[in-house]
C-alpha cells in the first residue's frame, strides 16, 4: 500500500510540474506614462545597479560601474562610454516602446552603430522590459558572448543618483 501511494505521489507531482511549464507566461504590462518614465521630462540617465547572465551576478567593476545611459523624450538615446578610460566608443541611437504579438514590450534601439558595438548583423537591437517604475527599469535580452554562445542578459537599471549598496560586490 505505500509503495501504491508513494507511485501516485510522484506521479501526480511529475504531471503538475510538467502542466506548470506549459502555461503561457503573461506578459508585463507597463505603465501608461512607460515613455516619460524611461525618458523624464527633460532626458533620464540610469546606472547598472545589478546584471545577471544565465542567472547568474555579475561583477560589477571597471566600465560597469562608470556605465550611464540617457534616455530622451524625443526618443534618442547616448551613453557615456567615451568619456571613461578603455570603455570603448559610445552609442547614440533612436529608442522606441514596441509591443510584440505575444503582449510582451520592448525598447527597440536602432543605430547604424550597433552592428559594430554588439557584434550583430542588424543595426537595432530589442530590449525586453520586464519592469518599469519612477526609479527602476530592468531590461532583459539575448547576446552572443565572445566565445559565440548566446546568453539570456538582464540588466536592472536605477536612476543615476540612487546609490546602490554592493555593487561591485565580487571585489569586496
Amino acid at each position: 500500500m505505500n509503495k501504491f501511494f508513494l507511485v501516485v505521489l510522484l506521479l501526480s507531482f511529475g504531471v503538475s510540474l510538467n502542466s506548470c511549464a506549459d502555461e503561457p507566461k503573461t506578459p508585463y504590462q507597463i505603465p501608461e506614462n512607460a515613455i516619460e518614465l524611461v525618458s523624464g521630462t527633460s532626458g533620464k540617465t540610469w546606472k547598472i545597479a545589478k546584471r545577471y547572465n544565465d542567472g547568474t551576478r555579475m561583477n560589477m567593476a571597471g566600465c560597469f560601474l562608470t556605465y550611464r545611459n540617457t534616455y530622451f523624450p524625443n526618443m534618442t538615446v547616448k551613453d557615456n562610454n567615451d568619456t571613461q578610460k578603455d570603455c570603448g566608443p559610445s552609442l547614440k541611437a533612436d529608442w522606441e516602446i514596441i509591443q510584440n504579438k505575444k503582449g510582451h514590450y520592448f525598447i527597440k534601439v536602432t543605430s547604424d552603430q550597433l552592428p559594430e558595438l554588439l557584434n550583430i548583423d542588424k543595426n537595432y537591437k530589442f530590449f525586453q522590459i520586464t519592469y518599469l517604475s519612477k526609479d527602476s527599469l530592468e531590461l532583459k535580452y539575448r547576446h552572443a558572448q565572445f566565445s559565440g554562445q548566446v546568453r539570456s542578459i538582464t540588466d536592472l537599471y536605477i536612476q543615476e543618483d540612487i546609490d546602490v549598496p554592493n555593487r561591485n560586490f565580487h571585489n569586496k
